[in-house]
């Protein structure tokens, strides 16, 4: 097994890249902490507080024609420009002093978030173009891994923040955090041609393509599907926490804060392993494989045993990454550079989309059934497609092993 984790990370290209990510997804994700709890605090309603997440989840479902602005133009001037718009956007909720202000910062927040599904796609077709292939799949299992560790960090800075100097200082520093992805993203060296003119050709027919694109072919497809069901279940087996630690465990709600940390080391853990073992097997296998030990971890936490509760949380998080990781690299391989915004926006949705109903089942289902009954149905359900998925590859198709050697836009020096 060839760990090349730490020589993805010393790539110039992809340490600027991998920079970006980190400043701005610290930033989105102390503001979304902060403005949930700010809204809140101004209203009084947690009807609206909860709205604050779906906002920044709701242009996720208009990713395939938002990622078509992603393949018009050059890909590295339009994440400069991008993160440099989002900064000025994210200070307006400075002027949010009461509750009938609430209303501009739901506004910001669904720009916010149309911004992410842009650079999101931006990002994906940057990557094939600035990170060597065979460091691709390393690349990605950092960047996954560098994202989930702002997750554990984010939501205290913004906690504190509101609390000590109030929302508009958290605005402040999401905006500022923009703006060094900005800087990271200008300083990215990489030749780009400026894409075909397309005129005449409206954008429904472009989105198309990228969908058709993604739908037909026999290496993403599989591994798109496993990525949102993998996250659907997360979401639907997530709903069940509160009531595994009453009437399972017989714990405190505060006990999640045990839970959670195990489940964040997982992803770490199966970030940095992610590109070695893809060299080892193949795409579909490592997905497979996640998905079967995800799936695994779900059912054993609707155990009453606190050890084995304890493992299955940790093997949730290294098996959920795997998916997503495995989808996002073959994309970046299999996907022409002039549909690769596209395929990337549609793959995401695709993957990200259904957590949201997931998360509506989930609830229903927690209040009305004992919390085994949704444990047992994530886990069951996440078995059964990780063999279908291990099926469909040993009965023929192309599984997606290591990457497939292609010729390099010429960097600039």
């Amino acid at each position: 097994m060839t760990w090349r984790t730490f020589e993805a990370a010393k790539d110039r290209n992809a340490g600027l890249y991998l920079g970006a990510v980190i400043v701005s997804g610290f930033g989105d994700t102390a503001l979304s902490l902060a403005a949930g709890i700010w809204v809140k605090t101004l209203t009084g309603s947690d009807a609206l507080a909860a709205l604050v997440g779906f906002c920044l989840w709701l242009p996720s479902f208009a990713g395939p024609l938002i990622g078509t602005v992603a393949d018009r133009v050059r890909r590295r001037p339009l994440l400069v420009a991008a993160n440099l718009v989002l900064a000025v956007v994210v200070t307006a909720p400075v002027a949010v002093r009461s509750a009938a202000d609430v209303w501009l910062l739901f506004a910001v927040l669904t720009l916010v978030g149309t911004g992410m599904v842009l650079t999101d796609a931006a990002q994906s077709a940057l990557v094939a173009a600035a990170v060597p292939p065979e460091l691709r799949g390393d690349f990605n299992g950092l960047v996954y891994t560098a994202m989930e560790s702002t997750k554990l960090l984010a939501p205290l800075a913004g906690a504190w923040l509101f609390t000590a100097f109030g929302g508009p200082a958290v605005a402040v520093l999401d905006a500022v955090s923009f703006v060094l992805a900005a800087l990271a993203f200008r300083f990215v060296r990489v030749h780009e041609e400026r894409p075909a003119t397309r005129e005449g050709r409206a954008w429904t027919t472009e989105t198309a393509e990228g969908a058709r694109h993604l739908w037909r072919h026999p290496v993403l497809r599989p591994l798109v599907v496993t990525g949102g069901t993998a996250m659907a279940l997360s979401s639907l087996s997530s709903t069940a926490t509160f009531a595994l630690l009453d009437t399972g465990l017989h714990r405190s709600p505060a006990f999640a804060g045990v839970l959670t940390p195990l489940q964040g080391i997982g992803s770490v853990v199966c970030g940095l392993s992610a590109g070695a073992l893809m060299r080892r097997t193949s795409e579909r296998t490592f997905a497979s494989a996640g998905l079967a030990l995800f799936a695994l971890g779900v059912l054993a936490r609707a155990t009453p045993w606190l050890p084995l509760v304890l493992g299955g949380s940790l093997a949730i998080g290294l098996g959920l990454p795997c998916a997503l990781i495995a989808a996002m690299t073959a994309v970046q391989r299999e996907t022409p550079g002039e549909l690769l915004g596209r395929v990337a926006a549609t793959a995401n949705t695709l993957m990200f989309a259904p957590t949201g109903l997931a998360l509506l089942i989930g609830t229903a289902m927690v209040a009305g059934l004992d919390y085994r009954v949704q444990l047992l149905t994530a886990g069951i359900l996440g078995l059964t497609w990780a063999a279908v998925l291990t099926l469909g590859g040993r009965s023929g198709g192309r599984g997606g092993g290591d990457p497939v050697p292609r010729p390099l836009p010429a960097r600039a020096d």
